[in-house]
Parts: C-alpha cells; structure tokens; sequence
C-alpha cells in the first residue's frame, strides 16, 4: 500500500478507517514515549522519526541529504509494518524485545531485521511498543549508528 502524502495527517486521512485508526493510536504512544531530540516527519513514504540535522550534521551516510532515521511505521498491505533501527543494530534490544512479546500479544511475533508487522489491528502490544521506543535516547542511537553503520 503506497501513499502519496505529503504531511502525516494526509498520509493517516488516506487510509481505510480501521488502519487510520490503529496508525493514529500508535503515533500517540510514539510520541507519548519518544526521548527529547527524535523528530518526528514523513519520510521514505511513512510516518518517520529522525535525528534532525542540528542535532546530527553529517546525516545518513546512505544519503546525507537525508537526516539519520531510527524508527518508520506505515499501513502496507497486509499489515501495519513497524521498523525500528535499535532492534536492528543492538542485539540486547532485540532479545529484550522477543522475550517481552509474548507477554504482551498472544500471535506469533512477525518480525523480520527491524521490521515487525502486525496483521491485526486490534493485537498491536501498544504498550510493548511505548516501553520499546523508550529505550533508546538520541546519543546512543548515534554511538551506535556511528559504531555499527558508518565508515
């Protein structure tokens, strides 16, 4: 499913009432949980959460007209696809992740290297995901892009 919006409240308007729903819930728990310095803009088509360029100058190493990302979630089309930088680049974040999960949504987590989905709307762990977005600060996504990805 691709959205050609340009702001985030026509990317949430163009979708089917449930998705727009489920989407609008889980960009409040973002925002709710997201530490001081992420900025939060569309980007690469979905609702994304960046370190902005006067926080981090140099950008994405992959594009540094871009600024770094660290956290997108869109409505695809089978399910809402959340993708989440940390789970990607730290092991202890993902292992603390795959062992909350269960506790939290009872199907099977869907997960892939960042990108977790959720088929149904009414089973996203909401407060798994808050708990999850806390985790993380601007400085050590930095350190560990800088450590992980950047040559």
């Amino acid at each position: 499913m691709t959205l050609q919006a340009l702001t985030i409240d026509q990317y949430i308007q163009n979708l089917p009432l449930d998705r727009a729903e489920a989407i609008t819930e889980l960009r409040k728990v973002i925002n709710d949980n997201l530490p001081k310095g992420f900025q939060e803009q569309m980007s690469y088509g979905m609702i994304g959460y960046v370190v902005p360029f006067k926080i981090y100058s140099n950008g994405y190493h992959c594009n540094p007209k871009l600024p770094l990302p660290f956290m997108n979630f869109a409505s695809q089309k089978n399910s809402i696809n959340l993708y989440h930088m940390g789970i990607y680049a730290n092991s202890k974040l993902l292992n603390w992740f795959t062992t909350e999960y269960p506790k939290h949504c009872s199907t099977k987590l869907d997960m892939g290297k960042s990108c977790i989905r959720f088929k149904k709307m009414n089973q996203i762990p909401f407060k798994l995901i808050g708990e999850l977005v806390q985790k993380i600060s601007v400085k050590q996504w930095i350190e560990t892009y800088e450590l992980k990805y950047k040559r």
